[in-house]
């Protein structure tokens, strides 16, 4: 399988609260909505919490602020993302969720990448 990794900054003018709310609540259940669509198997939502924890580490290493959050979304493979990407409806469907993405992430300051997952250790 492959992976993609969307790390992610909400919008200066949204709250932390709406983003988050907004990410769960209305976002999650597009995205669901056009899985068949591009041909996505699987798809999480990572909300940042514990921030007191997350300042002690950025203090103690000298780290950038926290990304607000993280998707995963999983294909089996390189050919189903593809078709997913190229179909009219997968075309349709990447055109609607930026669209919606846009009104709660900082696309700027946000970062994206496909990978593909290397288990080290499952206990």
């Amino acid at each position: 399988m492959i992976k993609l990794v969307y790390c992610l900054r909400k919008r200066a003018d949204v709250s932390a609260g709406d983003f988050h709310r907004y990410w769960l609540e209305t976002h999650g259940p597009l995205v669901r909505g056009f899985a068949a669509a591009i041909k996505a198997r699987k798809y999480i939502q990572s909300h940042t919490i514990l921030p007191e924890m997350n300042a002690l580490f950025v203090e103690s290493r000298g780290l950038a602020a926290p990304y607000d959050g993280i998707t995963e979304v999983w294909w089996d493979d390189e050919a189903a993302l593809q078709v997913g990407m190229a179909s009219p409806e997968g075309q349709e469907a990447h055109r609607r969720l930026k669209e919606d993405e846009a009104t709660f992430i900082d696309f700027t300051a946000s970062r994206v990448f496909m990978t593909r997952e290397h288990l080290i250790f499952d206990l």
